[in-house]
């Protein structure tokens, strides 16, 4: 008999809905039993690509035993990390503060008040590694809630004031000067893997927030020493395209297999910056390939994109992305040897029971890896395919607007611009029902309302998507979207924004800020880094406080943390640039247009268009009827120029 998950739409939690273990999603009615029954929360929590998620499902959640000891001692709620981005952050500060570490499967238990008191991340069915079975850690938090429940309330206070502390901050009083931005770029370098490419030792996620940070402050060691490795690594589908989340090894050769739709969009945008930064082919292509990927295996007909894919299918990890050398035989005959040479297969194998990850050897690409590639994604469609989480989020979509966008007007791909306004009506139609944003969106059907980290990309990707096409509709949609946000989320006391909208603040213990990339730019960088692009393309102030209340209040934190909050130095960046405006009339056949696109330009804003259709624009006019330029900078502007050349001057 299915349990409550089975009428959820997400579906992770319908993964669960079978299982014997009496599961309720988080909600009124799983608290209300806690605080009813008097029972501790066993809150689980995951995402539909998690490798580890799928094992303790199949060892432990699906075991009658062990549901019984779960039913019998807790109120059991399962939670998709994905759809409930404030627990799932509640939920991560509980473990680090709790256990040291945290991660997926993430199990958090709670007192009916809902204040952790124990937490763990995977547990085998049976004792091994140093880790304790499941069973063992159930019937010990029983044992501690028996016998010790007094204790555990007495700390309740304490636990809740040291998990809200993010919330208390205090802001400084003034902007931070460049040299805090400089002092970062030197403690990321002292993280850098000088021999293959990254930060840190393994596991290795893609560094995306650090690459853009790096990007914007011109630094180019560091960048493309990581762009090739990840690119010429098991990480990169070699075959599709498209990034895996992260490389257990240090080498970027063997991956953890989901593939998930943030990591793809925000690895297209560094790419994409890196080709306009040096003017390097394969940058384009691998940015290409990414999206390309995307659009073919996310993609849907309403517009969106679809969350993830499986690490896991036909019963184990990667199996559909693995080859053995007698496989690469038979789809490729004579040409195999060769195949086999450049993508590093042989007959030990890198990965498991003699089965390789496909790597690339060097930059330069064979003439012949189209043919392999066409045989080898033929024999590969025969496959059983990795599971789709097909549920859409709304700040993920945003990140891959956002990457259409730029793309497109980098690359002068009208195909990528015409994908990205498909996805921005999707975003402002079906995603924002009776005006109000929404998280999740799944079978025609809207899910739970938006958090800050929806508002926020959203906002950024329109803002990108104005600059990419100049269609005022969209610039229009960004201003209104970041009035609902300054009135929903802005911290009025101390600056900078929650994680939830201030009138949803009851359903956690304490508020939520959020402020570290893990792996997504943070709702509060991303928030202040789109307010004060938005304020440059405007005018508008108030824009710019806001932003700026962002940046006083966590650019210290930053500077002692800079990997961990690299998108917030990125928007620091370009706050004290200064940023230049361009304006931009007259342009008819983009001549003008393509001198600011020519190169990366993280430091400049651009509008163009009729005179007077959006705000940078106004009592601008073309001069003796040829297409003209005005820069501008800390509010003070040069005279207009009419020539790709004198513009090309003005640019930083």
């Amino acid at each position: 008999m299915a349990n409550a998950l089975a009428q959820e739409a997400s579906p992770y939690l319908r993964q669960h809905a079978e299982n014997p273990v009496d599961w309720l999603p988080w909600g009124e009615e799983a608290l209300a039993r806690a605080v009813r029954e008097d029972k501790p929360l066993l809150v689980s929590v995951g995402y539909a690509a998690c490798h580890w998620c799928h094992v303790m499902e199949r060892e432990s959640f699906s075991d009658p035993e062990v549901a019984a000891l779960m039913n019998r001692h807790f109120v059991c709620v399962k939670v998709d990390r994905e759809e409930r981005p404030d627990v799932d952050a509640y939920c991560i500060a509980a473990a680090q503060a709790i256990a040291g570490h945290a991660g997926w499967p993430l199990n958090v238990f709670m007192t009916p008040e809902r204040v952790p008191f124990f937490a763990g991340t995977y547990f085998p069915p049976t004792p091994r590694g140093g880790l304790p079975s499941w069973r063992q850690v159930l019937e010990a938090v029983a044992a501690v809630w028996r016998e010790r429940r007094g204790d555990v309330r007495s700390n309740q206070q304490a636990v809740a004031a040291r998990l809200g502390a993010a919330a208390r901050i205090a802001p400084a009083d003034a902007l931070p000067d460049g040299q805090l931005l400089d002092r970062a770029v030197a403690e990321i370098a002292h993280t850098f893997d000088k021999r293959n490419g990254g930060f840190g030792s393994a596991p290795k996620f893609p560094p995306a927030a650090t690459l853009l940070f790096l990007l914007a402050r011109g630094e180019r060691s560091m960048t493309t020493r990581t762009l090739d490795a990840m690119a010429l690594g098991g990480i990169y589908d070699q075959l599709a395209g498209g990034f895996h989340r992260y490389a257990v090894d240090e080498h970027w050769r063997v991956p953890h297999f989901e593939k998930m739709l943030y990591d793809n969009a925000l690895l297209a945008r560094c790419y994409t910056r890196a080709w306009l930064a040096w003017g390097d082919a394969f940058y384009r292509t691998i940015a290409c390939e990414t999206l390309d990927w995307a659009i073919t295996e996310l993609g849907t007909p309403e517009g969106g994109f679809c969350s993830s894919l499986d690490a896991d299918s036909d019963g184990g990890e990667g199996r559909f992305y693995v080859w053995t050398r007698a496989e690469l035989d038979a789809a490729l005959g004579p040409a195999a040897a060769a195949a086999a040479d450049w993508f590093g297969v042989d007959e030990r194998g890198n990965f498991e029971h003699g089965t390789s990850v496909l790597t690339a050897r060097s930059r330069e690409r064979p003439r012949e890896l189209s043919e392999w590639r066409r045989a080898l994604l033929a024999e590969r469609a025969r496959r059983p395919r990795p599971a789709r989480d097909d549920k859409r989020i709304c700040s993920w979509n945003a990140l891959m607007l956002h990457a259409l966008a730029e793309a497109g007007a980098a690359f002068e791909r009208s195909d990528y611009l015409e994908r990205a306004r498909a996805l921005a009506r999707f975003l402002l139609g079906p995603m924002r029902p009776h005006g109000e944003l929404v998280r999740t969106w799944k079978d025609g059907q809207p899910g739970v309302a938006a958090f800050l980290s929806d508002y926020a990309h959203l906002l950024e990707a329109l803002i990108a998507l104005y600059e990419a096409t100049f269609e005022a509709r969209w610039l229009d949609a960004a201003t209104d979207l970041a009035t609902a946000l300054a009135e929903r989320f802005h911290d009025r006391e101390r600056g900078g924004f929650f994680e939830t909208p201030t009138d949803r603040a009851g359903e956690l213990p304490v508020p939520l800020k959020e402020i570290e990339d893990h792996p997504i730019p943070s709702g509060n960088a991303s928030a202040a880094a789109a307010l004060l692009r938005l304020a440059e393309l405007t005018g508008d102030e108030r824009w710019r406080e806001l932003g700026d209340s962002v940046l006083k209040l966590l650019a210290r934190i930053a500077e002692r943390a800079p990997s961990a909050l690299a998108y917030l130095l990125l928007a620091l960046d370009f706050r004290l640039a200064p940023p230049q405006q361009v304006a931009i009339v007259g342009d008819r056949d983009g001549v003008l247009v393509r001198v600011v696109r020519a190169r990366l330009r993280p430091h400049v804003v651009v509008a163009a268009g009729e005179p007077d259709t959006v705000p940078l624009l106004r009592g601008r006019v073309p001069r003796d009827g040829e297409a003209t330029a005005y820069v501008c900078e800390n509010f003070s502007c040069k005279q207009p120029v009419t020539t790709p050349g004198e513009l090309a001057e003005l640019l930083r």
